[in-house]
């Protein structure tokens, strides 16, 4: 490092409120310092006053651990708003059906702006606060007709929280590599430019998407997440503990465990400091 100063970025676990052993495992990783940020659905079923006050004792011992809402908008998650729209059984639309009906403008966005607005509400009623920052359940705040919503929710209830993009700091061959990370790349652009203008501020930078099905080593991917990005870029990890509630809600369980495994890991502060990165 030859003396440099680390470059200070946020390793942030999605997801909390999913369920208890996904809390279980975010709370311990905050204690022991191997993360700095977090972001909660409060449309989730491990979201009540115990969770949450489990999640405020492990952040209130680290110096600088950011708490911020998961906006969700797809199943198998319920709207707190009545009269949400389109909905599937009495949940929120797949995200395929609702990436599409935002590609092919055939969402309401007074609907949507009526939902987010809701749950920032209901995070500030949680947490007796506004979120340090606002982010996505699969990145729906990047979608046509979303993302607009989104800022104007921001703008409103949480003036002074970041918001998340999701374009990434690389080369356009890597980028033509990786399709799924190619999609987040377009509509992150987009959603800069209107935060840019909303006046809100973004993480310069972000890493962390890959393919969960494949069951890759998580610590070579969190190596590549950590070259090259910037000062205040943003990691999204997805550690966490199988139980019931969550087999039963999302398909990525056991590589929860893994990402938990090694960010708890002795090998994980020395890759962090190997690249010249801290938490601090």
């Amino acid at each position: 490092m030859n003396g440099a100063t680390p470059r200070r970025i946020w390793l942030c676990a999605d997801d909390y409120g999913i369920s208890p052993g996904v809390n279980r495992a975010i709370c311990d990783l905050i204690e022991r310092g191997r993360l700095n940020a977090t972001s909660a659905m409060v449309v989730g079923p491990a979201i009540g006053r115990a969770d949450v006050a489990g999640l405020q004792r492990a952040a209130a011992g680290s110096p600088r651990c950011a708490i911020g809402l998961h906006v969700t908008l797809t199943a198998p998650f319920r709207p707190l708003t009545m009269y949400f729209r389109p909905l599937d059984g009495g949940m929120f639309p797949s995200f395929a059906k609702f990436l599409h009906a935002g590609l092919t403008r055939r969402l309401d966005p007074e609907i949507i702006h009526a939902e987010l607005k809701m749950q920032l509400a209901a995070f500030g009623e949680l947490f007796g606060r506004a979120p340090d920052f606002v982010d996505g359940h699969q990145h729906v705040q990047l979608y046509p007709q979303v993302r607009d919503a989104f800022l104007a929710a921001v703008k409103e209830a949480a003036p002074s929280a970041w918001v998340r993009q999701c374009g990434r700091n690389v080369s356009l061959i890597e980028r033509l590599m990786a399709r799924k990370a190619l999609l987040l790349d377009v509509m992150s652009a987009q959603f800069r430019r209107r935060a840019s203008r909303a006046g809100i501020a973004f993480n310069p930078a972000f890493a962390g998407a890959y393919d969960f099905t494949k069951q890759p080593d998580f610590g070579a991917l969190m190596g590549r997440f950590l070259n090259g990005l910037p000062e205040h870029g943003v990691i999204m990890c997805h550690p966490g503990f199988v139980d019931d509630a969550l087999t039963g809600l999302d398909p990525l369980t056991r590589q929860r465990e893994r990402e938990h495994a090694f960010l708890g890991s002795e090998a994980f502060p020395q890759l962090l400091a190997a690249n010249g990165v801290t938490l601090g």
